[in-house]
Parts: C-alpha cells; structure tokens; sequence
C-alpha cells in the first residue's frame, strides 16, 4: 500500500506554498513567513521608520498578501510583490506622517528668513518649510518634541526645556545634534541639502 505525503514545506515551489495558503493552510502560511520574513523587514527598515510604524507596515504587508493571495498572477515572483507591497506600507504611513505634521508656527517661519523674496521664492520657501516638518514629524517622539521646543519663536533657557521634554540639561545638546544631523541626511536624501 502506497502512501502519498506531501512534500516538506521547505522544498515545495513559491506557488504550492501560496496556494495552500491561501487555502488556510497553517504550515504553508508558516514557510512563506520564514522565506520571505527577511525581504519584508530589510524593505521596511529601509525607510528608517519608528519602532512602531515599521510594525505596522510588516503586519499589514502580511494582511495584504493575506488579502490578496488569490490575486497573486506570478507566485514565483512573491519576493518582488513583498517589497513592493512593504514600500506602499511605507509610503502611505509617512504620507499620514506629513499630512498630519503639524504646520510651522507663524507665517514668519513659512517665509523663511528673507521676507523681501519674491511671490515664487516665498512658495519654494514655504514648500521647502512643509517638507522639513514633515521630516521632523518622523523623528522619534523624543527627537521630534526637542526639535520643536528648540525651534519655536520664543527662545528658552535649556533648564526649561530639560523640564518640558524630560532631557536632562546636560543631554540636549548631544541629542540636539543627533536629530539635526538625522534631519540633514534625510534632507539630502530628498535632495533638498544645501547645494555643494
């Protein structure tokens, strides 16, 4: 008598494994997870998400294959579908992140810091001054907070501010530094550095 097994997850073809996952199946949907757990997190690390976001856009690339398994025209491309699936989580949680930034202060700081520029230079100053709070809104909640206690109209003594943002006195300057220089390579990578 002639038993049939099926074969270990391990040596089965991207779309046998994507489709018994797609039927429910627990061991296959387990297999995809460890072959492509690792295309997954190095796409979202790659947009230097907080802790939190970049879970949430590895849950939800997983809900999406989940989501659409059935859908799925090249099984043997997955990997490509997975890291395109994981920037579009990306994507929409800073474009979240830049609309609900928080605008700058006054229309001053909109304008930058020549307020005899033309009508075009005050649009490009604004646009740049939107995009740069954008930026400041992925910071990290500590960063982020710093940041905007340090670049508010009203100047205060850093004895203050250690009180507001729970940073020692003694660390703001260092973590001032941190999160400056993390704004200027993010800057750069948008191509909105200062011109060399």
């Amino acid at each position: 008598m002639t038993t049939t097994t099926s074969p270990p997850e391990a040596a089965r073809s991207a779309t046998e494994l994507l489709s018994s996952a797609c039927h429910r199946d627990p061991k296959a949907w387990d297999e995809i997870m460890r072959r492509y757990r690792s295309v997954v997190l190095a796409k979202v690390h790659s947009f230097g998400l907080q802790d939190a976001d970049a879970l949430d856009a590895v849950q939800m690339t997983w809900l999406r294959l989940a989501e659409s398994c059935h859908r799925i025209q090249s099984p043997e491309h997955l990997a490509g579908w997975l890291a395109t699936t994981a920037s579009r989580e990306c994507l929409r949680i800073l474009h979240h992140q830049a609309r609900h930034a928080p605008a700058p202060h006054d229309a001053a700081e909109r304008q930058a810091a020549d307020p005899s520029a033309g009508p075009e230079q005050r649009a490009v100053d604004a646009d740049t001054a939107q995009q740069l709070w954008s930026l400041v809104a992925t910071l990290s909640p500590r960063r982020r907070r710093l940041i905007r206690e340090l670049f508010d109209n009203r100047p205060r003594p850093y004895t203050e501010v250690a009180r507001d943002t729970g940073i020692p006195a003694g660390g703001i300057g260092p973590t001032r530094a941190r999160a400056l220089k993390q704004l200027r390579r993010r800057l750069d990578e948008r191509g909105l550095g200062p011109e060399t």
